[in-house]
């Protein structure tokens, strides 16, 4: 009898650490969503070129880059709760900077609070996906992840709609001056700094389950390296390629909106707009969980991927109504990519799974670096034509789901 109370409990338990753990989900997609209503913002605030505008996703996106290994080794020490508490207070921090940022009109402050800010959530990110996976049934972890996902798909869709409203109001009233302009986005991420201490505070008093790595006391006797596997490496140059082109298409989306060709829209009616761009991705999601069950992985992968490019291409060689909607469907089709490239990529990595899903979210930093080639291309050729940077990244990404996910012997 008291093995099924203790077996109850534990199922209690869990439940109330899945759902405090899905707000995390939510508010972490709805903060990295709000860079692509920062970009136009601070564009014309600090009268930058396009290129200047994409170090915003440079500085957010490295931090991945830099942070993911200290923060896996920080929460081997300290333990998946406290990194929880741990990266909710840094997160709180960095967006609390964006007050002193906007106060002295400096770029350089922004782009410092965006890295910190970074840095707090590549701790959560890093603390949070494995909890998940560890609290409850191992057959079912799977699951859990893509549930919780799908809240940080909603917060995502959720963050530009709101950061038009807070943040791109002052742009269509009349005209202001910088300060006033940089001001816009002060009470919004002192909300966002309150409500992240606020978080903090509350798991740090949670009763939530301790749940202790699995070591593996063969791990020294391992042979060889996840380096060795073409399908791994394959997968990490897929995973830089697609984190890049998502993280470009969203991050010119209002500028693109606005070009008298396209569709004419002031910032703040472009924002509700590129909501409909990361919802494609959340229903995307749902469709694509369904599917795959009887479509091969690979397969699914490369059909979305040509289905994106066709998409890009009809957006660079047309205009209007046709080249706004091509490019918000290709969220849609962004859906599944993630997931797919991940469990495709650590798939009979055996022993070495581990060190490849480390090497997998370390490509995450294509999110840094190819919104700053496209804003290149950009300056260079227009915003339009640069989105066929994107066509390259999805042609590659088809051919992976194809052929370079194959496991060789």
């Amino acid at each position: 009898m008291s093995d099924a109370h203790s077996v109850q409990s534990n199922n209690d338990n869990y439940g109330f650490a899945l759902v405090s753990l899905t707000s995390l989900f939510f508010m972490w997609g709805l903060i990295t969503s709000l860079n692509d209503v920062l970009i136009p913002r601070l564009k014309a605030v600090f009268d930058l070129s396009y290129t200047e505008a994409m170090m915003i996703q440079f500085c957010f996106f490295f931090a991945y880059f830099v942070v993911s290994l200290p923060a896996g080794s920080l929460i081997k020490r300290i333990g998946y709760k406290s990194g929880v508490v741990v990266g909710l207070i840094i997160a709180g921090i960095g967006c609390a900077c964006f007050y002193p940022a906007a106060a002295y009109e400096s770029y350089n402050y922004f782009l410092a609070a965006l890295f910190v800010l970074a840095s707090g959530i590549t701790i959560l990110q890093v603390a949070a996906n494995p909890y998940v996976t560890a609290l409850g049934n191992p057959i079912t972890a799977s699951s859990r992840l893509t549930l919780t996902q799908a809240f940080n798909s909603l917060g995502t869709t959720v963050g530009p709609w709101l950061g038009g409203i807070l943040i791109l109001t002052s742009a269509t009233s009349a005209v202001e001056s910088t300060i006033t302009d940089a001001s816009s986005v002060q009470m919004p991420y002192l909300v966002l700094a309150a409500t992240l201490i606020l978080m903090s505070v509350i798991f740090a008093m949670l009763k939530l389950p301790e749940i202790e790595d699995e070591e593996t006391t063969e791990s020294a006797d391992i042979e060889g390296s996840a380096w060795n596997y073409s399908h791994l490496v394959l997968g990490a140059v897929a995973i830089f390629v697609y984190v890049g082109a998502e993280v470009s298409i969203g991050s010119f989306l209002i500028n693109f909106l606005g070009e008298e060709s396209i569709a004419g829209l002031e910032e703040m009616e472009a924002a509700k707009y590129v909501s409909f761009y990361w919802a494609g991705a959340m229903v995307g999601r749902f469709i694509g969980a369904a599917a795959m069950q009887k479509i091969a992985a690979g397969k699914a992968l490369a059909f979305n991927a040509v289905a994106a490019s066709i998409l890009v291409s009809i957006t660079v060689f047309s205009s209007g109504v046709l080249a706004m909607w091509a490019i918000l469907l290709v969220g849609l089709f962004n859906s599944i990519m993630f997931p797919t490239i991940f469990s495709l990529g650590v798939a009979g990595l055996g022993a070495h799974t581990s060190q490849g899903s480390g090497i997998l979210c370390l490509a995450i930093v294509g999110g840094a670096l190819l919104p700053l080639l496209q804003g290149l291309l950009a300056d260079t050729y227009g915003v339009q034509n640069a989105f066929a940077l994107a066509i390259v990244c999805y042609a590659y990404i088809a051919y992976y789901g194809l052929k370079g996910s194959k496991i060789k012997s």
